[in-house]
């Protein structure tokens, strides 16, 4: 039985997860219900980070150089962090875990697909798309369960975020592990980033009305 959870977000210098950074990696850790760890640091960058990211984060490359971590040390700890008895937890998680493999890839290139393979992932977009019409935004599930708003774009406020919105999902209704390592994906637009083998993808598509029944979730897209 899973007794660990790590809540995750992180921000990046761009959308290319094979050719841009991770600049800010935040994460709560869960352990039988209790929040026994939060981390949240910025990452140095190898390049001037483009002036619309800035504008989004409000991260600018003087507080990478003034405050960021070598990137090989919070690779490092990552690294630490991940065990096979802890579930990852995203919003797009796609994204966020094609960030964090490459990150693990540069510092740990024998060991990355082993250590994100291990895991158990799960993706609160792919839950959220199943429960309320479009749009499906971190700051439109915390508008449709009346969490706290949070200074979005900046990692650790949407992990706070998202760690309230997974427990109004699971209160709403308690299936989100029958989600994990399922991701759906706009069949206009196909699957971004990196594939992985141990990910089942699906095609989801927008629905009107409110949850889809229980034997329609996604992870049922076989049956």
């Amino acid at each position: 039985m899973l007794i660990k959870k790590i809540f995750f977000d992180t921000e990046t210098s761009g959308l290319n997860c094979r050719h841009c950074q991770i600049i800010e990696l935040a994460m709560i850790t869960v352990v039988d219900g209790e929040i026994v760890d939060q981390f949240d640091e910025f990452i140095k960058c190898e390049k001037p980070l483009p002036s619309k990211i800035t504008q989004i984060t409000g991260i600018d490359d003087e507080t990478l150089e003034r405050e960021g971590l070598p990137e090989k040390d919070v690779a490092a700890h990552l690294k630490g962090m991940l065990d096979e008895d802890a579930l990852m937890i995203a919003h797009n998680a796609q994204f966020d875990l094609s960030f964090v493999y490459y990150l693990l890839k540069r510092h740990f290139p024998d060991e990355a697909d082993d250590l994100v393979e291990k895991m158990d992932w799960l993706d609160t977009l792919t839950v959220l798309k199943d429960r309320k019409e479009y749009p499906h935004k971190l700051i439109d599930a915390v508008k449709y369960y009346e969490v706290d708003e949070v200074n979005f774009h900046r990692a650790i406020d949407d992990t706070k975020a998202l760690y309230n919105v997974y427990y109004k999902l699971k209160e709403e209704r308690d299936d989100l592990l029958e989600y994990k390592n399922v991701f759906g994906f706009n069949p206009k637009w196909g699957i971004s980033g990196k594939r992985f083998s141990f990910i089942k993808y699906y095609p989801q598509y927008y629905h009107r009305g409110g949850m889809v029944p229980a034997d329609r979730i996604l992870p049922n897209h076989d049956g």
